[in-house]
């Protein structure tokens, strides 16, 4: 068959009810793909076989045609020097990179976040109450008011706000916005009403209720509280969630990101996940991570469950919370908050509840992330990893989420434990002054220390933690390698001995993305026999600064040989 191009065959392919039986070729790209060495290597085109995998990259110096010498019939003389390749796709010159994994996301609270209220663009109390205003009165049916994204420092509000500040927006019935991070939530007074929340309320274990100095509640519950409400808060419906899970799938393709690690996956959650695969509606890939051991064992029951739809789905671990997020005086410290010296944070469970429920996963052969940000609960995670190796040693590819304050003296031993850093480098620049002013310069000698840890050998996965951050990896690789924000702030980079190099920080969001979930032999990479996801973008990231990463523009999302997102 003549080939032909993939302009014409991408529609057939995209419609595709079952797997193409032709060869792929993609040429005239400029490619980019980390090596089995961990080195940075080029190629100018790629094969796909029917299967969805890569059969070979192309240095582009092989012959188009094959001379079968003068005595072949003249119309056979010359043969393609790829005679599977059914389709060819022109790359017209533009960047292939492998799909870029986020290492720690929330797909379902991605999806979720673009159904209710955004208000992570306002940058003033006023300004939010205007946007819940219109919100509520744009919504005058729904029975309770949800959104997110609030960030009382961004509104240099310099405390948290109050039930009466939401009430003067919405009044009428219950209204819950959580924080940007999601470790704190802001209620107005219909909703501590709807959830018997008073004065004679007591703080659970691993949270805090925000009270005047009468003891009454002010509005805003940090970290465990929030249960106290949102277990009052009406669920999404199937239909919902399945509208929610489209949404946030689009979002993240079209960002460049062709998996991802659901961190804290629910029962709800996996479901919405399989009834997508069944309908053949599962685009990208995703690495679940229980919410604790119910939904772990709920699910997956005694071990890992298979790779599911052409390895697009996967309950292989399970994530435990130790502390809270800065942004709301959660993340626990060695040492008191230097903006509210009374406090050093919040540990979510002491030792021997963690060491339980790590040994109870790790035994059935589960892998093990654990939420971490300060350096108190980053210190705990890793004295528990170590007293469990002796037991359950070998290749566990135990993680620390977000490990963004650590104590300079446990750097080392995140290497020599073999425990990966997941960790998200927009936090870096989201945070930069929040951190300043809540930890002081003593405690900020290991604060975001990519490049320290990177030094000891130890292991780095990048993510998002979406939708705290936008799910967008170019951001994330930008601020990686400058330590810069999108205004290219503060000038030379912050802390800049920490900043990484560009293979480095593509590496983390590549390999070492894949690695951390066990799936380094399947994606991560373009090489023969691995699934053939990739992009096609606009600049070759390798080669360009920082602030020109930040502007890359995704032309093309391929998962499993096909395309799955194109830019209209």
């Amino acid at each position: 068959m003549t080939p032909v191009t993939r302009r014409t065959a991408a529609i057939a392919l995209l419609c595709a009810t079952g797997p193409v039986h032709a060869d792929t070729l993609i040429d005239n790209v400029n490619g980019l793909t980390m090596s089995e060495f961990g080195q940075l290597s080029r190629f100018k085109g790629v094969i796909i076989g029917e299967d969805g995998r890569v059969v070979r990259l192309l240095s582009g110096d092989e012959p188009q045609w094959i001379d079968q010498g003068k005595k072949a019939k003249k119309a056979e003389r010359y043969k393609p020097a790829f005679p599977n390749v059914t389709f060819r796709v022109d790359g017209k010159g533009r960047t292939l990179i492998p799909g870029l994994i986020d290492a720690h996301g929330h797909m379902m609270g991605l999806g979720s976040a673009l159904l209710v209220l955004d208000l992570s663009g306002t940058i003033s109390l006023a300004q939010a109450q205007a946007a819940i205003a219109t919100h509520a009165a744009e919504h005058a049916n729904r029975k309770w008011i949800l959104g997110r994204g609030w960030n009382q420092e961004a509104w240099g509000l310099g405390r948290f706000p109050s039930a009466a500040e939401l009430d003067a927006a919405i009044s009428d019935r219950p209204a819950w916005l959580e924080r940007v991070d999601g470790h704190a939530g802001w209620a107005n007074s219909a909703a501590l009403a709807a959830a018997g929340i008073t004065a004679k309320t007591p703080d659970p274990e691993g949270g805090r209720i925000e009270r005047d100095t009468a003891g009454r509640p002010t509005g805003v519950l940090v970290d465990a509280a929030m249960a106290l409400l949102t277990k009052h808060v009406p669920a999404f419906t199937p239909k919902e969630r399945d509208l929610a899970f489209a949404q946030a799938q689009e979002a993240l393709l079209s960002s460049g990101v062709t998996a991802i690690a659901d961190m804290g996956t629910s029962v709800d959650d996996w479901q919405v996940f399989r009834r997508a695969g069944d309908a053949r509606r599962l685009k990208l890939r995703i690495f679940s991570y229980a919410d604790g051991l119910e939904p772990l064992l709920s699910v997956a029951g005694g071990e890992p469950t298979p790779w599911l739809y052409e390895d697009k789905l996967r309950m292989g671990g399970v994530k435990f919370l130790l502390d809270g997020a800065l942004g709301s005086r959660g993340a626990w410290l060695k040492a008191p908050y230097a903006d509210q010296p009374g406090s050093r944070g919040l540990q979510f469970m002491e030792d021997t509840k963690l060491r339980n429920l790590m040994s109870r996963a790790a035994l059935d052969g589960f892998l093990i992330a654990v939420h971490a940000i300060g350096d108190a609960a980053n210190a705990q995670a890793l004295d528990a990893y170590a007293e469990l190796a002796p037991t359950y040693g070998g290749d566990r590819r135990w993680r620390i989420e977000h490990a963004q304050i650590i104590d300079p003296a446990d750097l080392p031993r995140f290497a020599r434990q073999g425990v990966i850093a997941s960790m998200q480098p927009v936090h870096q620049t989201s945070d930069r002054t929040m951190a300043e002013a809540r930890l002081g310069e003593g405690q900020l000698g290991g604060a975001y220390a990519w490049k320290s840890l990177a030094r000891t050998g130890a292991k780095l996965a990048f993510g998002s933690d979406v939708p705290v951050e936008l799910p967008d990896p170019f951001a994330g690789l930008a601020a990686a390698i400058s330590r810069q924000d999108e205004k290219g702030e503060p000038a030379g980079g912050w802390r800049a001995d920490e900043r990484l190099s560009f293979e480095e920080a593509f590496a983390a969001y590549t390999t070492g993305a894949a690695y951390a979930s066990f799936a380094e032999t399947k994606v991560g990479r373009l090489t023969p026999g691995m699934r053939a996801d990739f992009l096609l973008i606009d600049r070759d990231v390798s080669k360009v600064s920082a602030a020109d990463i930040r502007k890359t523009m995704v032309s093309e999302t391929w998962v499993g040989g096909q395309p799955v997102w194109v830019r209209k």
